[in-house]
């Protein structure tokens, strides 16, 4: 009889490997990964190497390969559980009862809350105030209409009413969300149509804006005052609008595509 793993962990790829094979599919670079997810390039090639040394400790090591998974379009909730059964599990959470058993053992005596007396006395002047006030306005002329009578109507110096300007018809929603293309920016709106696609997006001061793999059916969209940097990286599965016209012919399947958009229309990019 052999100790060890059983075959299923034999048979089951690590993680580095599962997050290296998962970037190759995706088109991406380390150095796109690193900027993408802001971990360092060593620590990048460290953890497709399963090398977690340079992370500095194990809560630091999930939240790198939740980052690098999300980037990548892999699911991190399997590679973090793999990761505990490697490296022992997480640490039990201390209960927080017996932490505050010994406060209620002993109590110190009550002293009196000066503050709260003071704060208290003031309301109590500032309410006596205000109801004065309230009271003693209503013995001058008032404009209080009575019940059931019409509220008076202005009137001109001729005696007669002065017609009443009617409202401004409110605008209605959809016109409002046709006219939302700012004339003074670039917008870029990026739907995954056909399939899921992994999307970049930065703005004009290297920001990044977006980062990941956007699902089948789910939109995205930009604006920034000059302009915007797009990485697709499958240009064929991305359906593309610029400043609200459309832009044809984006990209082949599969086909990684770097593209740069400002104010005015798409060709102006």
């Amino acid at each position: 009889m052999s100790i060890g793993n059983s075959p299923a962990d034999d048979d089951r790829p690590s993680i580095g490997r599962v997050l290296q094979q998962a970037r190759i599919g995706a088109r991406l670079t380390v150095d796109e990964v690193s900027t993408a997810t802001r971990v360092r390039i060593p620590i990048v090639h460290g953890i497709e190497q399963d090398d977690f040394s340079r992370c500095g400790g194990d809560v630091y090591a999930r939240g790198h390969i939740r980052s690098l998974a999300r980037a990548v379009g892999v699911d991190p909730g399997p590679l973090i559980t793999q990761y505990d059964e490697e490296h022992g599990g997480r640490p039990e959470p201390t209960a927080a009862a017996p932490l505050f058993e010994a406060e209620r053992i002993r109590s110190e005596p009550r002293r009196p809350n000066w503050t709260a007396a003071m704060v208290a006395a003031i309301v109590a002047v500032v309410g006596f105030v205000g109801f004065t006030l309230v009271s003693g306005g209503g013995d001058g002329e008032g404009s209080t209409v009575a019940e059931g009578t019409e509220s008076a109507k202005p009137t001109a110096s001729n005696g007669k009413p002065t017609p009443t300007k009617p409202a401004d018809p409110k605008p209605d929603p959809s016109d409002s969300a046709i006219a939302g293309v700012p004339a003074n920016k670039v917008m870029v709106k990026l739907t995954a149509a056909n399939r899921q696609a992994w999307i970049s997006a930065k703005d004009h001061n290297g920001r990044l804006l977006h980062v990941g793999v956007l699902q089948q059916g789910v939109s995205k969209t930009f604006t920034d005052p000059k302009r915007i940097d797009l990485v697709l990286g499958d240009a064929g599965a991305v359906q593309l609008f610029v400043n609200g016209k459309e832009v044809k012919n984006v990209g082949e399947d599969g086909q990684v595509q770097r593209l740069t958009y400002t104010k005015g229309d798409p060709e102006a990019g």
